[in-house]
């Protein structure tokens, strides 16, 4: 139990520490150890940190690219549907008649404009109703 506890703790730092006491052979050995440990110890913190800023920084890139994406998107279906719009407005004048057509559709409207306009300027029931004041009827 108490050697998982310190490979738990230590991991390989302590093997690397007293490896390094090993082969240095300082004149104190345990003043020596601390130093490294605590050295150690600071390396492994950066590290860690480092560690988190990329890992940050990848996740900042991705979003990044994703807004890029879908913002790319939605101007290429912006440029699709002004091209569709484009496409429906020049489709409208070649449908409707030409300017050969219209003087004749004018020629053969205008008996039955003037049938029309004779029909409302008689005098009649429907012109007499439609000039009387409307009354609200009681409910």
């Amino acid at each position: 139990m108490e050697t998982a506890y310190l490979k738990n703790c230590f991991g390989t730092g302590l093997t690397q520490a007293l490896a390094e006491v090993a082969r240095v052979r300082p004149s104190d050995p345990i003043e020596y150890l601390a130093h490294w440990l605590y050295h150690y110890r600071s390396i492994t913190v950066a590290e860690e940190k480092r560690r988190q800023e990329e890992l940050q920084l990848k996740e900042a890139r991705d979003r990044s690219d994703e807004e890029a994406k879908t913002t790319e998107m939605l101007k290429e279906e912006g440029y699709q549907i002004q091209q569709k719009c484009e496409k429906c407005h020049q489709e409208l004048p070649s449908t409707s008649f030409s300017s050969d057509k219209t003087p004749a559709l004018q020629e053969d409207t205008a008996p039955l404009e003037e049938k029309t306009m004779r029909q409302e300027s008689r005098p009649g029931a429907s012109r007499v109703i439609s000039e009387m004041p409307q009354r609200a009827i009681p409910s």
